[in-house]
């Protein structure tokens, strides 16, 4: 029986570890060019999407830029229109205030004609218009002090 165990046949790869060797050592090194290959085909990608990336990003600045200056551009004409409407706004607040004054100035002068003392008040204002004149008359007509006391 022993003789039986013996005589079994042998596979033909462990028959010859050389030519086994050979098998595996082809397939190996179409492997290496295949990853290598495909290595290199990466890395080739990767740097097309780095190039691309740095344009998208070239190009985006730009857009950001220009909405940048012209977000500025806005604010400055913005800035501007909001100063007009505070002036037109002024202007029209004193146009306003100068109104009521003169609505107020009509009611007291009608108020004091009603009183009759309009006349009066014409006069006094006429007579406060003439006499800064008068004051230069009246101070050359004034005789001039020649330093002597006058209570002797």
């Amino acid at each position: 029986m022993a003789n039986s165990d013996s005589t079994l046949p042998v596979p033909a790869s462990a028959a010859s570890p050389l030519s086994a060797r050979k098998e595996n050592v082809v397939p190996a090194s179409s492997k290496i060019k295949e990853l290598t290959e495909s290595r290199q085909e990466l890395l080739n990608r990767i740097q097309s999407l780095k190039t691309d990336l740095q344009s998208w990003r070239y190009k985006l600045d730009g857009q950001v830029k220009v909405y940048r200056d012209e977000l500025s551009d806005l604010k400055k004409s913005l800035n501007v229109e909001v100063e007009q409407l505070r002036s037109v706004s002024n202007a029209l607040e004193f146009q306003e205030l100068k109104t009521t004054l003169q609505q107020q100035q009509e009611d007291v002068t009608n108020s004091l004609r009603n009183l009759g003392l309009q006349d009066a008040s014409e006069e006094t204002k006429e007579a406060e218009d003439v006499k800064p004149d008068n004051n230069e008359d009246t101070a050359q007509d004034l005789p001039k002090d020649n330093g002597k006391d006058t209570k002797e």
